[in-house]
């Protein structure tokens, strides 16, 4: 008998959950210089909360290299991944207050390792050795106390704006001295 498939299911479970989830990934790309790819930051968004810039989801040309192609689906696996550990980090570590999440952070390797073997044809290794780098930078950050108070301040600013531009968020982060 083939063993099922286990459905990994994060939820938010509220609007304010939701906000430091946001301020958490916005942090995280702070942090990778990625926030040029960023659009749009939506709290009501039905879908995805963050749009990117059709960069991110560029595939490749004939005149780019496939090298050049290929650095891009990683770099973008990358982001994506720390984006996901860093929203449960903020939502977790400075909402809650609590301990860093293991067991939530252990079920999203789960799922790393199947996501970068699926859309970037990696082997186990390779995502283990991503998700160590992107694990071991969000903790540094989230594990700060003094970056505590900014993350839980863009949350609020998330939750009365709604909706941010890139170039939004960025100043917020600059206001915030995290960039």
């Amino acid at each position: 008998m083939a063993k099922k498939k286990e459905e990994i299911t994060f939820y938010y479970r509220n609007e304010d959950d939701r906000a430091y989830g946001l301020a958490g990934m916005a942090v995280s790309l702070a942090a990778l210089d990625a926030l040029d790819r960023v659009v749009e930051f939506s709290l009501d968004a039905d879908g995805p909360m963050v749009s990117f810039s059709n960069e991110y989801y560029f595939s490749g040309s004939p005149s780019i290299s496939p090298k050049a192609t290929w650095d891009n689906l990683i770099q973008n696996f990358y982001i994506t991944s720390s984006m996901v550990l860093s929203n449960i980090m903020a939502r977790v570590m400075v909402r809650d207050r609590e301990q860093w999440p293991r067991e939530q952070i252990e079920r999203i390797h789960k799922e790393m390792i199947a996501e970068g073997n699926e859309s970037c044809a990696l082997e186990e290794d390779e995502i283990d050795a991503i998700y160590e780098r992107s694990l071991m930078r969000m903790r540094r950050i989230f594990d700060n106390p003094r970056v505590h108070p900014a993350v839980s301040e863009l949350a609020r600013v998330i939750s009365r704006k709604r909706r941010l531009s890139g170039r939004e968020i960025i100043d917020e982060l600059h206001l915030l001295q995290l960039i």
